[in-house]
């Protein structure tokens, strides 16, 4: 159906990531984590943190928002907000992705079919919103956009969930970078499909797409304590990952992954053609890789105590694909495993980082990593242990030892959730949009 509607703009689409695949796959990728279509890496000492916050009723103007903090130490105003762009309502503010040439930060929330884009490249210490894009539930019927995955001069999007029954069988949208819908393409329900999303990364080497799964808004939206008291609710989880063929834009395989497997890193080191996830409900840490030409997921590592629902909610990898952070959830705990042999990951390291946390990122280097408490609104805990904050760390490959920290709700700020990494070198002359 979607793909015959679309099968000209499939072959279009294979036809212009043909022509950079080779680029890609001879190393071109962003700070560790981001789409390898992405240009001009931050390599040295990058000058701001953009955090995508969730909005909180009676705590400012209680709007989602894209906070700029300078993160420059040789900066006067290094730790401090220096911006803060309100998008006018809340909705559930969660990821955030690059446009290929570093432009643009589209972002959305999880309760709605919104998109916004910030331009960030007129002004990297300043970024403004320059659209809202609102037509994803007309086009799809896709709800929660997630995951703004860089294609060249594309956007492809990852959804939640869906506005007919708002569960969690969904698909991705392709726009183009002006913000005009090109096509979409629901998750495989058969062949073992379950038909949910999360997040997605393309190794263009291996002409690869994987793709993870979560839930749909009937859940994520819904208090976590009362969630996990209802059997039924449980088993709406994704249990599945799935190998598509990046060119085609065709389901090859689907692979069993259960306990909901969230982020996808593939290794970033030459020769690598294996990616990492970890699962939040069973705390497991999964490798994906081939095998005698057909791609296979194994379970590889336990992340903390799953008795004690660590909760696993974001992975980094480092840039030699041989360390791997870890935040969970429920136990405010950063760990680091050491994929030096990525068949058996070996915790090296943990420390105690908030009373809740959720994003990791790092620089390019591994010397600095940020770190940000939000997971979802109706997730995160309550009280004293209900810490909002962007902390940053200096790594020195035996410590994490605390740099500076901004306290989003002393400064009005909401719920810290996503980070980019961002440069006043970026600097560009305007674009339209």
């Amino acid at each position: 159906m979607e793909r015959h509607r679309y099968g000209r703009i499939v072959v279009t689409l294979a036809v212009t990531l043909a022509l950079v695949a080779l680029v890609a796959a001879v190393g071109s990728a962003d700070e560790t984590c981001n789409s390898p279509y992405v240009t001009k890496l931050i390599k040295g000492q990058e000058d701001y943190v953009y955090v995508w916050a969730l909005g909180v009723e009676g705590l400012g103007d209680g709007s989602d928002k894209l906070v700029t903090i300078d993160v420059n130490p040789k900066s006067k105003t290094y730790g401090k907000v220096l911006n803060a762009v309100s998008v006018g309502s809340r909705g559930e503010a969660h990821h955030m992705g690059f446009t290929d040439d570093r432009r643009f930060i589209w972002a959305g929330g999880l309760s709605e079919p919104k998109i916004y884009v910030f331009d960030i490249g007129t002004d990297p210490g300043r970024p403004k919103l320059v659209k809202t894009i609102a037509d994803m539930a007309e086009r799809t019927g896709y709800l929660g956009p997630h995951t703004y995955y860089a294609m060249p001069g594309r956007m492809l999007v990852q959804a939640l969930s869906n506005t007919k029954d708002k569960g969690g069988r969904t698909g991705m949208a392709l726009y183009n970078n002006a913000g005009a819908f090109i096509g979409s393409y629901p998750m495989p329900t058969d062949g073992g499909g379950d038909g949910y999303g999360y997040d997605l990364a393309v190794n263009p080497r291996k002409n690869v797409l994987l793709t993870s799964s979560f839930t749909g808004y009937d859940n994520y939206m819904r208090p976590l304590g009362d969630l996990v008291k209802d059997p039924e609710a449980m088993k709406h989880f994704g249990n599945t990952m799935v190998v598509w063929d990046l060119k085609a834009m065709k389901t090859k395989q689907v692979l069993a992954v259960p306990g909901a497997p969230l982020e996808i890193r593939w290794s970033l080191a030459p020769g690598h053609d294996w990616a990492i996830t970890a699962a939040a409900l069973t705390s497991k840490l999964w490798l994906v890789k081939q095998d005698k030409g057909e791609w296979v997921a194994k379970d590889v590592a336990t992340i903390g105590d799953p008795a004690k629902i660590p909760l696993p909610v974001d992975i980094s990898i480092t840039r030699d694909g041989k360390g791997l952070w870890v935040n969970t959830f429920m136990d405010g705990t950063t760990r680091y495993f050491d994929l030096s042999n990525p068949e058996a990951p070996k915790e090296t390291y943990h420390k105690v980082t908030g009373k809740q946390v959720n994003m990791i990122s790092q620089s390019w280097d591994g010397r600095r990593v940020y770190i940000t408490s939000s997971l979802l609104a109706n997730w995160d805990k309550g009280g004293a242990d209900n810490e909002q904050f962007l902390r940053g760390f200096r790594w020195d490959g035996k410590e994490l030892t605390p740099a500076f920290e901004v306290d989003f709700t002393k400064e009005q700020l909401g719920r810290a959730h996503h980070m980019k990494l961002g440069s006043k070198s970026l600097r560009s002359a305007p674009a339209t949009q």
